[in-house]
This record gives C-alpha cells, structure tokens and sequence, in this order.
C-alpha cells in the first residue's frame, strides 16, 4: 500500500511532464527548422551583343481604283468622255446657246485616244454655252415625288433635285434644285376608265375603278342620277378633266 501511494505521485507527474513536452513540440518550439534550401547558381550564358532593327515604314501602294473610273471606258474618244472623268478649263463669259470649245485634261486612272486612236491626255471638248439648269428636259434626271396632285388646276409644281445625264457637258452645277410638273402614276388606265363610266357608269363602276367610293356610291343609289350624271362622267373622264384620287396621271 505504502508503495502505491507513492508511485501514484509520480505516475501524475509523469503525465504532467509528458503532456507538457507535448504541447511544447505542436506549437512550435520544438519543431526543427530547417532553412529553405536556395537554388545552386546556375551558369549565365552572355547573350552576346545586342541588334536594334528599327522597320522603316514602306511607301503605301495605293491599289485603290478612283470610283468615277466605273463611267470612264477605255481606249474611247476622249471628246466622248463622260463629264466625270475629264478636267476641263471652263469660262462663263461665252454666249448662251453659241458653240464654244475648252481644253480638258482626262483624269487620272483614265485612258482615252483621239481620231488617229493614239493615246492622248489633252485635248479640245466641242460644247454649247448654257448651264446644266438651263439644259432641255430629255438631258437630265430628277428625282420624282408622289406627294403632289398631277390632276389639278392649276397644274402643281414641286421643287426637286435634278442631275444631268453622263455624257452630257454644260456650266456649273450637275446637280441643282428645279421645280417640275408634277408627273406620276399610280397604275391607272385611262381607257379602263373609260369603258367603266360607258358600260357601268350608272352603277358607280367608273368611280370605284378610280378610287372615289364616295362618288360611286351616290351613283349607284342614285341610278347614274337618271342618266344625267352618266353621261357628264363620260365627258369628263373622256377630255381627261376626272381622274385617279391619289392625284397621279393615266397611264
């Protein structure tokens, strides 16, 4: 008993020191530490002199091809040339309406001979004093509106940009402002009408045809207002006086 009573002291003891010493190497302070260990130095091979290129930019080569170059034939006359496609030494002191002659030049990209067909840049362009407003209406192009009354009295006018033709040549502006007729059609016949107003003209037809539906239903309930308004359509539709709604022209 005596010895039991004393190693149960020391056993706890033990236990204590145990745990202790424990303790101490998880937290750290009994660990070794070992230095990281550092790459061996490797041998550093000299790269020799070093080269600077410096690029040096090379010319642009202009592969473009100029868009008035799409009128231009090749190898034509050149007094033939489209206005586009030539440069020509204008003047606005010549006589309106008188042949007159300039010196023009043919723009670049663009290859043209004269009578003999040998390869030329300058020559003499044959033209009549006027400018491209004053020039007749068969000569230039405009853009038409269909928000005009072509059937009306007075005739209505509308202003619109008007550009001349290519291979005419005149003053100034090819593009300018004019104010037209105004002159469209919406599909209409004319000698539909026509035939509408004399056959069925008593039932409305001719006014339906022509998109007055409120002009064709008094006909038709009104049986042609007995003939009479019949007869008075024929005429106005026959000298042209009654056409389409929308305003526009027969065709």
């Amino acid at each position: 008993m005596a010895a039991a009573v004393v190693l149960r002291p020391l056993c706890r003891l033990c236990c204590v020191v145990l745990f202790l010493s424990q303790f101490y190497i998880l937290s750290g302070g009994g660990s070794f530490s070992e230095e990281p260990s550092q790459p061996l130095p490797q041998a550093i091979k000299d790269p020799g002199p070093t080269r600077t290129f410096t690029a040096v930019p090379r010319a642009a080569e202009s592969t473009d091809i100029p868009p008035y170059v799409m009128k231009c034939p090749s190898n034509g006359l050149c007094s033939r040339l489209p206005a586009d496609c030539i440069d020509c030494k204008t003047n606005f002191s010549c006589v309106y309406g008188k042949p007159v002659t300039f010196d023009c030049t043919v723009k670049p990209s663009v290859t043209c001979v004269d009578p003999d067909f040998k390869s030329q840049k300058s020559f003499v362009l044959n033209m009549t004093c006027r400018f491209c407003w004053q020039l007749p209406e068969a000569d230039y192009e405009c853009v038409s509106s269909s928000n005009c009354r072509a059937v009306s009295c007075p005739r209505q006018r509308y202003a619109t940009n008007c550009t001349v033709r290519d291979h005419i040549h005149c003053l100034g502006n090819r593009t300018f402002l004019k104010m037209v007729y105004c002159n469209w059609t919406g599909g209409y016949k004319w000698s539909t009408a026509l035939a509408l107003s004399i056959t069925l003209g008593g039932f409305g037809a001719d006014r339906f045809y022509l998109g007055q539906w409120r002009e064709g239903l008094g006909k038709l309930f009104s049986f042609g207002g007995l003939g009479i308004w019949t007869l008075i359509d024929v005429l106005l539709i026959g000298v042209g006086y009654v056409g389409p709604a929308d305003g526009s022209l027969y065709i």
